[in-house]
């Protein structure tokens, strides 16, 4: 898809707006829908991972943002790459590529990204925002107001990127099916809807998103860990609900790797998706995957294909468990988003 030349252009990421969402919520988004054109997302369909191929143009298997928690082999642990940044992971290093904001720059242009104020120096943002100037906007409707002020700014011309995590926020925890997450849509809605009226004609804004939501209803939890023939052997649990990635102990022979292997392809087959490290990169899972991020990548993975959720009940904390919308497998509703385009990108 080529777009037509802007000067000001504007990326709205809205967290966990699937099109299949979108698609049935349709006459509540009339301004999205009516815009509509599918893509699709990245695997794992979690944000780490596509923000970072949204900020750099990477692969998750280059950009090395493989998935919601994941292994982090120099210090023998999980690290959530959303939260759990500490003085031992390093942003820029961790996340290995330039980005969109810093390339932007160093050509000249501006580089700006809106999100709320707890973003501002989080390790997620240093990894992926890296480059562009941060301004804070805690409600919808001022990170709008604060684009609008930035496309009348005098100055050089540039890209602004502005986050919307509201929906995935009220998915995870009401629903994407909810009433309360149609009202945050009608919200957001309305939102492009002012912002695009404004637009010059030398304006270009794409609306798009990290990923799609299912609704997982507590009884579809599977707490894996209550067979322990699906535990033992395992030193690490990564990944998310939806997307496991099991870490082995490195003391297995492998005999034992097999057979740990086989006894979860036995038992999750019907239902997800099971492959191994090599199986997955060979697939092209990940993209192309450098070396020096094939340890991130779980030894074995699990993507649910049924509308289920992986859960080890010795360490899931109950806010884990009281998530409805769930994300991170293939299915079409977590991997197709919408790419809608207005201003001087709008399609002819």
């Amino acid at each position: 898809m080529r777009l037509a030349p802007a000067s000001r252009v504007v990326v709205i990421l809205v967290d966990g707006l699937g099109a299949a969402s979108l698609k049935a919520r349709a006459g509540h988004a009339r301004t999205l829908a009516s815009a509509l054109t599918v893509i699709d997302s990245v695997f794992p369909t979690t944000t780490a991972a596509a923000l970072a191929t949204l900020a750099t143009g990477a692969t998750p298997g280059e950009h090395g943002m493989v998935g919601y928690t994941v292994l982090d082999a120099a210090n023998d642990r999980v690290i959530n790459e959303l939260s759990g940044w500490d003085d031992l992971i390093d942003p820029v290093s961790w996340q290995r590529e330039q980005t969109i904001f810093a390339r932007a720059v160093a050509d000249g242009f501006q580089a700006v990204a809106v999100g709320p104020e707890r973003y501002r120096d989080s390790g997620f943002s240093r990894a992926v925002l890296r480059g562009a100037r941060y301004r804070a906007a805690e409600s919808i409707d001022d990170r709008f107001e604060s684009a609008k002020k930035w496309m009348r700014e005098p100055g050089p011309p540039g890209l602004l990127y502005l986050y919307i995590p509201e929906l995935d926020s009220t998915a995870h925890a009401k629903g994407w099916e909810s009433p309360e997450w149609t009202t945050r849509l009608e919200l957001v809605d309305s939102a492009v809807r002012d912002f695009a009226a404004s637009l010059r004609p030398t304006d270009g804004l794409l609306v798009t998103a990290d990923h799609g939501v299912v609704d997982v209803p507590a009884q579809s939890h599977v707490l894996f860990d209550q067979d322990p023939a699906l535990v033992e052997g395992v030193r690490f649990v990564a990944g998310e609900p939806r997307c496991l990635q099991l870490h082995f102990e490195p003391t297995l022979d492998e005999v034992d790797r097999a057979a740990l292997i086989e006894r979860w392809r036995a038992s999750e087959s019907g239902r997800s998706w099971v492959a191994t490290r090599a199986e997955a990169i060979e697939a092209g899972w990940f993209g192309e995957v450098d070396p020096l991020v094939e340890p991130r990548i779980g030894d074995l993975l699990v993507a649910a294909r049924k509308n289920i959720a992986y859960y080890d009940s010795r360490t899931a904390p109950d806010r884990s468990r009281a998530m409805i919308g769930q994300h991170g497998s293939w299915s079409p509703a977590e991997l197709q988003i919408p790419l809608c385009r207005f201003g001087a990108f709008a399609a002819n």
